[in-house]
């Protein structure tokens, strides 16, 4: 009995150490199916630039090689899962030929009968099958826990900006500070203090402030901040140093609902789910009633638009806004904002891929959108077009991630030394190229 619970112990601990190098196998093998998924659908969704272009046969290139990569990292599974069935069979012959060997000198020594050495043989005989069942499970066990695993690593990601604060924002419009922000974005690994000292920084030291319900028109070339300042005050992500304060609260001491419950933002790449109108709007608060919500299209002037669809506001629409003008998407955008009535809009760029006459159809949405119903909010329009920041109280000017300038619109536009009336007088278009 002895020498039987040895010896199923060394085919326990021949398992485990074969289970290890099988979940190795299997962790990479799931690691190369999930880039290689990812890869597919980003050229599924890209289908139709990769073939204007003719990048096809690159593109299979590409994807030979995901799959090579595959194929190599699952067959190293298969390989672990075919050591375990060696060396549990080896281990189970060397068991038997003990159990013969050890049988036989006995009963040739006279210390024991033949039936004794059989019933020795016969008891390693049955270890057979609950070896063979723990090998089965271990094979099970290799690719559940690289699975597992996986699951763990995405679980174990923390995000730096650490929804922990307390604090509460005010009501009505909010101001906007920015003292001394720096940022880049980084690696996990990367300490703030070495991105802070890199060349790699998208904002350098950023100080303005706006009061509350003025409209500021954030003006710079591609590349130089714009759009990282508004992640910042929406907290995407984090700020290596300075701080950031609406309507004089730090924003880190805010939480993140109660944070984006204040702030709304319109991107020029509007997101429309495969739901109804209603869905799309309210993002799926079923809370919200369908007179706020016709309200808020009445505004924009959508409602009848609205009206006029198959079902209405139970209309289906197409994932990724199919079917629809970037200019009703935008549209629709605005009503998700005003449904939560923020104390600040930013608008990034939401009116730069529009034709002139749906432009201007968006611009009296903005207006609206920004408070001309007496409720001024304060509001941060990002843009590239002089028509866009026309209506702007002030002006920001950012260049290589710091603020070139900064001021009221009409002081700005009237000093000719201004970097703001040179852009006027050079075309704005052309001199932010």
């Amino acid at each position: 009995g002895a020498l039987l619970t040895v010896y199923l112990g060394v085919v326990i601990a021949a398992l485990v150490l074969v289970n290890k190098v099988g979940v190795r196998a299997w962790t990479a093998a799931r690691a190369a199916w999930a880039e290689q998924m990812g890869f597919l659908e980003e050229r599924f969704a890209g289908t139709e630039d990769i073939r204007g272009i003719g990048a096809e046969q690159h593109q299979q290139r590409r994807l030979a090689g995901l799959m090579l990569n595959l194929l190599r990292s699952a067959r190293a599974g298969w390989l672990a899962n075919a050591l375990g069935h060696v060396v549990s069979n080896f281990l189970f012959i060397v068991g038997y030929a003990m159990g013969l060997a050890i049988g036989a000198t006995l009963y040739l020594n006279g210390q024991a009968t033949i039936g004794t050495a059989f019933m020795i043989v016969a008891y390693i005989g049955m270890l057979a099958t609950p070896i063979d069942a723990l090998h089965d499970i271990a094979e099970q066990l290799q690719q559940a826990t690289a699975g597992v695993n996986r699951v763990s690593e995405l679980l174990a990601l923390r995000p730096r900006a650490r929804d922990e604060g307390r604090a509460e924002l005010p009501a009505g419009p909010l101001s906007v500070q920015f003292d001394g922000v720096s940022f880049a974005y980084r690696d996990e690994d990367t300490p703030a203090a070495d991105a802070t000292e890199s060349d790699s920084l998208i904002l350098r030291e950023v100080s303005f402030m706006l009061a509350p319900g003025r409209t500021l028109g954030v003006l710079g070339r591609t590349g130089s901040g714009k759009t990282t300042l508004t992640r910042l005050l929406l907290r995407l992500y984090d700020a290596d140093s300075g701080a950031i304060r609406l309507g004089g609260t730090e924003i880190r001491a805010v939480p993140f609902e109660r944070l984006r419950a204040r702030v709304g933002l319109v991107t020029q790449d509007v997101q429309l789910f495969g739901a109804t109108l209603r869905e799309n709007i309210t993002l799926f608060d079923e809370t919200v009633p369908d007179a706020a919500i016709e309200d808020a299209l009445d505004k924009l002037g959508i409602l009848d638009w609205a009206r006029g669809l198959p079902q209405g506001l139970d209309t289906l629409l197409e994932p990724g806004g199919g079917g629809m003008s970037a200019g009703e998407a935008q549209l629709l955008a605005f009503a998700r904002i005003l449904l939560r009535d923020p104390g600040l809009v930013i608008l990034d760029e939401a009116a730069s891929r529009l034709d002139p006459l749906t432009e201007r159809r968006l611009e009296r949405a903005i207006e609206h959108l920004l408070g001309d119903d007496g409720r001024r909010r304060t509001a941060i329009v990002i843009a590239h077009r002089l028509r866009t920041v026309q209506a702007a109280d002030d002006i920001l000017i950012l260049e290589g991630g710091e603020v070139a300038e900064f001021g009221p619109h009409a002081a700005l536009a009237a000093d000719p030394e201004s970097r703001f009336n040179r852009l006027l007088r050079a075309g704005l278009e052309e001199a932010l190229a």
